[in-house]
């Protein structure tokens, strides 16, 4: 359905990615929300809640569109790196939002992800930043530091740490996710294979350690699920429409998405040294969607 709207759109592809990215980083947010909400449910239990949801959604749109499920030949070897490397992503991710003292701080270390896609971007796709883009990517990392800041009394060290490595994991599994979109595969296939393959790894996990929920937490879950299913539909389409040098920098709403659905429903306020970091990153990302634009 949403490849049928990137053909017939008045939208530039860029103002197409610009748009899915933002309405992406509302999504994850919300998610990011519910899966905090969602309490001392083990990690990979929460994100097979999330993903089945997502599966359940990616199914029902391939039937509402009434075609047939066909893979672009040669997209295998991408689709399974998407799957693999975005399931990683996802656990690191869960893991930090559940245990750092923000969701925000989880958020602004899981979207140093667009700064990994340049750097998997030379390598699998070929897009080869120029000098000014690397030190953007240089610049960030540094931000990120104030919002890990390496300490063993640091009691939030160990989760922002897994927060900035699923940054990475997500960097890589948007980069396939470009490729995949050169390639000419369809979003609701690649949201079909990525959701499909993190539920049924979690399976056996799931068979020996299932938690018992109460409604609150198994309804928060399928709130993830349904804001997480959104998510991967529009940050699909965003990928495929622009170069992640274009519209990158507008998935740094989620931030502000997810700071403030924090303060409202969760109370949070993120402490001084994360804003610094916030700031830094944020402004990293500006710079560098100020350069795509000039070239």
């Amino acid at each position: 359905m949403s490849d049928k709207i990137q053909k017939t759109s008045k939208f530039t592809p860029k103002q197409l990615g610009i748009m899915y990215i933002m309405g992406a980083a509302f999504f994850f947010a919300l998610m990011n929300l519910f899966v905090q909400t969602s309490g001392d449910i083990p990690v990979m239990q929460k994100s097979f809640f999330r993903n089945i949801v997502a599966l359940a959604i990616a199914i029902a749109v391939i039937i509402k569109d009434g075609e047939k499920v066909k893979f672009v030949k040669g997209s295998g070897k991408y689709l399974f790196m998407r799957s693999f490397f975005g399931t990683l992503g996802i656990l690191f991710n869960f893991y930090a939002i559940s245990h750092l003292d923000s969701i925000s701080d989880a958020s602004i270390l899981n979207k140093l992800a667009p700064f990994f896609a340049i750097i998997f971007s030379i390598f699998l796709i070929h897009e080869k930043p120029d000098k000014k883009e690397v030190l953007c990517v240089i610049v960030a990392f540094c931000g990120a530091l104030f919002v890990i800041r390496p300490s063993f009394n640091n009691f939030n060290f160990m989760p922002a740490l897994i927060g900035a490595i699923s940054g990475m994991f997500a960097g890589f599994a948007y980069t396939n996710v470009r490729k995949l979109g050169l390639l000419g595969e369809k979003s609701a296939n690649i949201v079909l294979v990525f959701s499909a393959f993190s539920c049924i790894t979690m399976i056996p996990y799931l068979i020996y350690n299932y938690t018992p929920m109460n409604s609150v937490e198994f309804w928060s879950l399928m709130g993830a699920g349904v804001s997480a299913a959104g998510g991967q539909f529009c940050i699909t389409n965003a990928y495929k429409s622009s170069p992640a040098k274009e519209i990158s920098v507008f998935d740094y709403t989620q931030v502000l998405f997810a700071a403030l659905l924090g303060f409202i429903f969760l109370g949070q306020i993120p402490d001084r040294l994360s804003y610094v970091g916030y700031a830094i990153i944020i402004a990293a990302s500006v710079y560098r969607w100020h350069l795509g634009n000039r070239s």
